[in-house]
């Protein structure tokens, strides 16, 4: 029986090796349960499903089905996991769009234990984990396709945004502003549509840019 207590973390991951130096590694903590590998994209899809779990380990670069072709598969297909890059490629060109594909962060592989544990519990916390570096590069690749279009939010959509950007979830959102999880969706949908932005890691980021919120 899992413990509810416990965030349930999949790994993927073509290299059996990475996948059991990361298993040993959770296991010994006690808020982290791992409930299943996979060696690629597909595969990993295809537990994701079956196991939905809380947060996925997501390589990037893995034969068949690659991590960003996965990541845009679980979107799409509106898995709730909360995926975490882990990645030895350090250039943008790969890290990007794995953020655009609806990736919650990511880490390199050989970040310190403790940082990836820190990490997991971060993403499952509803926040983005973004490194300096990449974030610049997501705001810069912007094409001000939102530029100016801050003044047709309302008030409440605004407010909205500014928790988006403090990481915190429709749940948290809807607590903090005393309303229902359905209407916090509504407003989050309306303010991706009137920023022409993709998802929530875009409007947290275009909301920093523009002074709202964290």
């Amino acid at each position: 029986m899992a413990d509810p207590g416990r965030i349930r973390v999949l790994l993927v991951d073509d290299h059996q090796v990475v996948r059991r130096g990361l298993r040993t590694f959770l296991q010994v903590q006690d808020d982290i349960e791992v409930v299943g590998e996979a060696s690629d994209g597909e595969e990993g899809v295809a537990r994701a499903e079956e196991l939905r779990p809380d947060v996925v380990l997501m390589d990037v670069k893995m034969p068949g089905l690659d991590g960003i072709e996965a990541l845009r598969t679980l979107r799409d297909l509106d898995n709730p996991a909360r995926v975490l890059v882990v990645t030895s490629f350090t250039e943008k060109r790969t890290v990007v769009p794995a953020l655009r594909a609806g990736a919650a962060g990511y880490v390199y592989k050989d970040v310190d234990p403790e940082a990836l544990a820190r990490a997991i519990r971060s993403v499952h916390s509803g926040h983005v984990l973004l490194q300096s570096e990449v974030a610049l590069a997501l705001l810069s690749q912007e094409d001000g396709g939102g530029q100016g279009r801050g003044g047709s939010l309302t008030e409440r959509e605004r407010e909205v945004l500014a928790l988006i950007a403090d990481g915190r979830s429709n749940r948290e959102i809807a607590r903090a502003l005393v309303l229902s999880e359905k209407t916090v969706k509504t407003h989050v949908s309306n303010i991706l549509m009137k920023l022409d932005l993709a998802d929530r890691t875009q409007a947290a980021l275009w909301a920093v840019r523009h002074g709202i919120g964290a």
